[in-house]
């Protein structure tokens, strides 16, 4: 096999060489779906990630408050379920709140004129 050196190559061939090499780096690569694979964590581990006590995540457990699973007479907590029950108890910022507002009066309006 014959040495090409880089001048010999036609700009649509170097486009198509690079083009391959970063597909298989892209595919190496970890997805962000991969990189966010679920976690289950006890009760002590979950207390630690909320950073609430062991009896507050068992009065949460008891009152239905925060995402669990029971296996083995033991309780586990999945990470993506804590961050989304996190993620559903955020309040919205005053702007956030006169935004949703005056989109609301505006869909209001332009459905008393149709």
């Amino acid at each position: 096999m014959q040495a090409v050196t880089i001048t010999q190559i036609t700009p649509p061939e170097l486009e198509s060489l690079i083009e391959g090499s970063l597909r298989k780096i892209l595919a190496l690569q970890p997805t962000k779906e991969h990189k966010e694979e679920d976690h289950l964590m006890t009760i002590k581990e979950a207390g630690e990630f909320l950073n609430l006590s062991v009896p507050t995540i068992y009065s949460y457990v008891q009152n239905s408050k925060i995402p669990v699973s029971k296996g083995a007479k033991r309780l586990y907590f999945s990470k993506r379920e804590l961050l989304d029950w996190i993620k559903q108890g955020r309040r919205k910022t005053l702007s956030e709140i006169a935004h949703e507002a005056e989109q609301y009066l505006t869909k209001k309006k332009g459905g008393n004129n149709g």
